[in-house]
């Protein structure tokens, strides 16, 4: 039996604000405030309120049938709360009603998986705390931004412990193979891959209205007969998009929701169900591991880093940022913290881009590619230099030696972490092989008490010894002969207790006698 996997991303880029040269040091607010408010609202009330609303409408309709994933990053969250509270509100609606499974990812939507451990680590973990307390639900499935996946990767989010991580169904990496099963990392087995089937997922999010495509107009029985004819050795279909693409991408006047919400039905007619990522990777088993040595991405053809590191600007822009990630990550400056977060958004890197076909051509405020690095590496200067001005006393090798020491302290501390949990474990085993002995002992409890019933019987014993005595007075009746050494085996028994305590006596009656005859 097919299963769908249905993911939607919920993520929204922090407007820069024109920054020049000469602002560096005198001012440090980087943000359009005014085109973060516009650009939010707008998405909220053209895509993800309605799709929200058609998904709530999908799961009362349809019941425990119906399921679906959803991720947000951190500064999605924070825009959210601020200008389009009425989002989380459906999110918290849509949440109540179980069809649904919130993912992790890192919280800036950057690339820190690439660059710094450390920072990456602390990133996810701040936006599963913060998905705990809006839902009160701990991520157990991982998603990195962009849908990046490398075996470097997968081996580090399975040593956070996510027991599965979504990832893009590259032609060059699967060669021969299909996206619809399920693979694991090839460095470490306990991590399931759910790997996006492109082609199916992009006929939504891409072509739907598309009047030029050869499909258009598609319709969910149509779609829906793709999918039930796949390959019956298939065993998912991970359509992963971002919510935007219901109300922006596609507009409501494509009749995408009412798409959206006749496919269930259409499925359903034809034997295929829908799952969470935590239940397929929970009930299917991986038919393999996946090599994916260099990472990959789910923008453009190449499904590779290029939109973001392709030239140049791009690269020297994300070392320069990364450079300063340690000294960000031990400062106590939430000011400081929040513009990190806020800098290292994918979408910055994506306008520096020289790609004819990258980001649809959209460039935000920026007039080309070279605009954004100029830009974006003026905000940076004066975002340096504040990092700097916190450590004053230190030059640069002496904060990389105090910033080595804390890392391999660190380390230390993870692995006396790590041992403490091998011993604890170890510990309540021990307890539980304790606790199972004192079970196989209990049973024997009941025999002992049914003992005083045998103690009633015991006159049998009597018998045995008076069946001695016959058997002795049978060898008193043979001849003399035989008599005899019986006797002498017995006399010697007789004499050490008759003659030691028989000795004082006599000597006293001696002793009694020889004063009578004076």
């Amino acid at each position: 039996m097919k299963t769908v996997c249905l993911y939607f991303e919920i993520h929204q880029n922090i407007h820069l604000k024109r920054y020049r040269f000469f602002d560096i040091g005198t001012d440090h607010y980087y943000y359009d405030d005014y085109e973060n408010e516009r650009s939010i609202q707008e998405t909220a009330e053209r895509s993800y309120v309605p799709a929200l609303q058609a998904l709530l409408e999908m799961s009362a309709r349809y019941g425990s049938y119906f399921k679906c994933a959803i991720s947000l990053s951190g500064s999605a969250i924070e825009l959210l709360e601020r200008y389009a509270p009425q989002v989380l509100d459906l999110l918290s609606q849509l949440n109540d009603t179980g069809c649904v499974e919130f993912l992790a990812e890192p919280y800036s939507h950057g690339f820190s998986s690439m660059t710094n451990r450390e920072t990456f680590r602390e990133e996810v973990k701040r936006l599963c705390k913060k998905v705990k307390t809006l839902f009160g639900k701990e991520p157990k499935i991982f998603r990195n931004s962009c849908l990046i996946y490398s075996d470097e990767i997968g081996a580090e989010v399975a040593d956070m412990g996510f027991k599965g991580m979504l990832a893009e169904g590259a032609k060059h990496v699967l060669g021969w193979q299909s996206p619809h099963f399920v693979y694991h990392c090839s460095r470490n087995p306990k991590l399931k891959l759910l790997l996006r089937d492109h082609s199916l997922s992009e006929d939504i999010s891409f072509r739907f209205n598309d009047s030029s495509w050869s499909e258009y107009p598609l319709f969910a029985d149509t779609y829906a007969k793709w999918i039930a004819e796949l390959p019956d050795e298939g065993q998912v279909v991970n359509l992963f998009m971002e919510l935007c693409a219901l109300g922006i991408f596609q507009p409501l006047s494509s009749n995408i929701l009412e798409f959206m919400k006749a496919l269930p039905e259409q499925l359903k007619q034809r034997g295929v169900v829908f799952s969470t990522p935590s239940e397929i990777c929970s009930k299917m088993k991986s038919a393999g591991a996946l090599n994916v040595p260099y990472p990959t991405s789910w923008v453009d053809e190449e499904r590779d880093l290029s939109p973001w590191l392709g030239n140049d600007m791009q690269r020297e822009a994300l070392e320069k940022l990364y450079s300063v990630a340690d000294r960000v990550r031990i400062c106590n400056d939430k000011r400081l913290k929040q513009d990190y977060d806020y800098l290292q958004a994918s979408n910055n890197f994506r306008f520096m881009s020289t790609k004819a076909n990258s980001y649809g051509g959209y460039r935000g405020i920026y007039d080309s590619p070279y605009d954004a690095f100029t830009n974006f590496m003026n905000i940076l200067g004066d975002f340096n230099s504040r990092i700097n001005n916190l450590y004053p006393e230190f030059d640069n090798d002496e904060l990389n030696a105090l910033l080595t020491t804390i890392k391999n302290q660190d380390e230390e501390l993870a692995r006396k972490d790590k041992e403490i949990e091998k011993l604890q474990h170890l510990l309540g085993q021990l307890e539980e092989m304790e606790g199972g002995f004192a079970k196989a002992e209990k049973p024997a409890e009941p025999a002992k008490k049914a003992a005083p019933a045998k103690k009633a019987t015991k006159p049998a014993p009597k018998a045995k010894a008076a069946a001695p005595a016959k058997a002795a007075a049978k060898p008193a009746a043979k001849p003399a002969a035989a008599a005899k050494p019986a006797a002498k085996k017995a006399a010697p028994k007789a004499k050490p207790v008759a003659a030691k305590p028989a000795a004082p006596k006599t000597t006293a009656k001696k002793a009694a006698a020889k004063p009578a005859k004076k």
